[in-house]
């Protein structure tokens, strides 16, 4: 059985399985949910506890027999196994398989892994693990879901936006300085809880409580870009550049989408299905709604310009000196980012002035 972890809570309101697999990239509710585990495993007597990691040359014969086997004190054991690489290799895929029918009565067992992939969800040992166990589903929180996840870490502090423009404002300032950091968010709504009364609160009492500890990836780039948020984009420019990621990555990761664009644009004059065509290119998720929404303003002349573009930008991450681009790399980037933005989301005659700023500051 495979369930969502906000599902968890209300599932362990009942007597715990003997078997569970979490697996997911976030690491703070990967967490939250092995210790939601951990405390109804103890509510049903397994009071000891021994943990394991999975790596090169890791024995799987014994986690099998240590599942058979009694507690050196006569205690219920929940044994934990974490693999850190979601590949258990040809060995420890035959000891998964096995696992759930070598659980003793007094044993239960948690998995933990990475997020995986649909052919490893496939996979006889992960398939085993689920159909005798629980396998908990950890999703990331995307941008678009931040605002209710904070709102309800919130609530659970007795702490609630304002209601209006207000609570607005003050949530963009929140997501702005957390984003793509959700361990960094739980810990600065922690700190509100405890500089905080509970109530409303207020624009100042955030402002001097929280940090910016936002991180930004490089592959959520192009989310901003097709999302058409020339603020986000550039404020994730501007983070990347601080921690100190190189250019030439940024560079791969704008013209990697560029391209994938441009074979899209191909296959659908072509004749070829959309759907087939985003998976050949490895678009899905988030990017996958937003291209969808952006592809009747894409047109092969403009994508192919900004290849063009794109080539100017790999003289300036090189340390050369394009002709149409200014010549250090993090403006070069500033300005190819927001021209393929611009090519998604042309904007109309009254607002061209503000956009031709923008890209102007940029360079």
């Amino acid at each position: 059985m495979q369930i969502a972890a906000d599902q968890l809570a209300a599932h362990l309101a009942g007597p715990p399985a003997a078997l569970y697999v979490v697996h997911g990239d976030e690491i703070l509710l990967v967490n939250e949910a092995v210790d939601a585990i951990r405390a109804a495993a103890r509510r049903a007597g397994f009071d000891e506890r021994e943990s394991h990691m999975a790596e090169r040359g890791f024995d799987w014969g014994r986690l099998l027999t240590g599942s058979r086997e009694l507690s050196l004190f006569g205690g219920r054991r929940l044994i934990e196994l974490r693999i850190p690489g979601g590949k258990p290799g040809r060995d420890g895929a035959q000891a998964l398989a096995e696992l759930p029918a070598h659980l003793s009565p007094d044993v239960m067992a948690v998995v933990v892994l990475p997020r995986l992939d649909a052919a490893t969800q496939k996979s006889a040992w992960f398939a085993a693990l689920e159909r005798h166990g629980v396998a908990v589903r950890v999703d990331s929180v995307e941008l678009a879901q931040l605002p209710r996840w904070i709102a309800a870490r919130l609530q659970r502090h007795g702490l609630k936006l304002p209601a209006g423009d207000a609570g607005r404002a003050l949530s963009d300032f929140l997501l702005a300085r957390v984003e793509g950091n959700l361990l960094a968010a739980h810990q600065e709504i922690e700190k509100l809880a405890l500089l905080c009364p509970p109530g409303e609160l207020d624009m100042q009492q955030v402002e001097q409580a929280v940090l910016n500890v936002a991180r930004y990836s490089v592959f959520k780039l192009g989310e901003a870009v097709l999302g058409g948020d020339v603020p986000r984009l550039q404020r994730m420019l501007a983070g990347l550049q601080a921690e100190g990621v190189a250019p030439v990555l940024v560079h791969w990761t704008l013209t990697d989408d560029v391209r994938a664009w441009l074979r899209i644009r191909h296959g659908l004059d072509a004749g070829q299905a959309l759907p087939a065509l985003l998976r050949a290119n490895r678009v899905w998720g988030v990017k996958e709604k937003l291209l969808e929404r952006a592809l009747p303003r894409l047109r092969a002349p403009a994508l192919e310009h900004l290849l063009q573009l794109a080539a100017q930008c790999d003289l300036a991450v090189k340390g050369l000196r394009p002709a149409t681009l200014p010549h250090d790399p993090w403006a070069a980037l500033h300005v190819l980012a927001l021209s393929m933005l611009d090519a998604l989301w042309p904007t109309p005659p009254a607002a061209r002035q503000g956009r031709r700023l923008v890209l102007h500051a940029a360079i």
